[in-house]
């Protein structure tokens, strides 16, 4: 595991909050051409070619992709370029996410593979049995607290519906987040710690967009297909409290 000592923050997006937990769930009806799935957990993986410790994390990723309660992520950070070999997927966007988290839990721990678990906990990447426990615990925590949303590809377009918190409950503005993916990606690396391996990336963030912003009722956002990079085959879509707060809605889209 290869940590990075950080104690401040620079963030790429507005932080918008979400005031608590929230209660209560009530489903929209529609009528979807390409339906998503409904995970029950988001695993975010902070990775880096250039860490000798990542390639076991990103194989285990790949893993928890395959199951159908689970969205996992991969987002390739920046800061161990400098160690001889420049991440050919990084994005400053993702170092900043990170950061934002580290601050917001109030730990400062930066490192990879570092995966974040619904926005509330973190593990090593590379370990299962920690990944599970933090799965397992934000789940209880986030219980109740589940918002409907659902993502659609129609006609070119992205269409994401957000359902409502129950009548009497109460909730801040939450940010809905899409991370437009690629499923696969197999990277030569030539230098550093992980020369001359062929390394594999699952669900990699190739761009990262905030649709809008949640108010607690029914909302629909809809993105155009052709906005977004022509490399990406699939999405997930976030709603959580800005950037760092609990991911209380999430959806898989494999096929856009």
């Amino acid at each position: 595991m290869r940590i990075l000592r950080y104690f401040a923050v620079v963030t790429g997006a507005a932080v918008i909050p979400l005031m608590g937990l929230l209660g209560g769930t009530r489903a929209l009806a529609q009528t979807p051409v390409v339906q998503a799935s409904q995970p029950k957990a988001v695993l975010e993986l902070y990775t880096s070619q250039g860490c000798s410790s990542c390639p076991a994390a990103d194989a285990l990723l790949g893993e928890y992709v395959k199951r159908g309660d689970v969205v996992g992520l991969t987002l390739p950070v920046d800061y161990w370029d400098y160690l001889g070999w420049k991440d050919t997927l990084a994005d400053a966007k993702f170092t900043a996410r990170q950061r934002a988290y580290a601050k917001s839990r109030g730990d400062g721990r930066i490192y990879t593979p570092q995966i974040v678990v619904n926005g509330l906990a973190h593990a090593n990447g590379a370990h299962a049995n920690d990944i599970d426990h933090a799965i397992t615990k934000t789940m209880a925590k986030l219980s109740g607290s589940r918002i409907p949303l659902n993502v659609t590809s129609r006609d070119g377009r992205i269409v994401i519906d957000v359902g409502a918190v129950a009548e009497g409950d109460k909730a801040g503005d939450g940010a809905v987040w899409v991370a437009f993916l690629r499923k696969e990606i197999q990277v030569p690396v030539r230098k550093g710690e992980n020369q001359g391996h062929m390394l594999t990336y699952y669900n990699v963030v190739r761009e990262w967009k905030q649709a809008g912003t949640w108010n607690g009722k029914p909302m629909t956002f809809r993105l155009d297909r052709q906005s977004v990079k022509s490399d990406v085959d699939s999405c997930a879509v976030l709603l959580q409290g800005g950037m760092t707060g609990p991911i209380v809605g999430a959806a898989y889209l494999a096929n856009l």
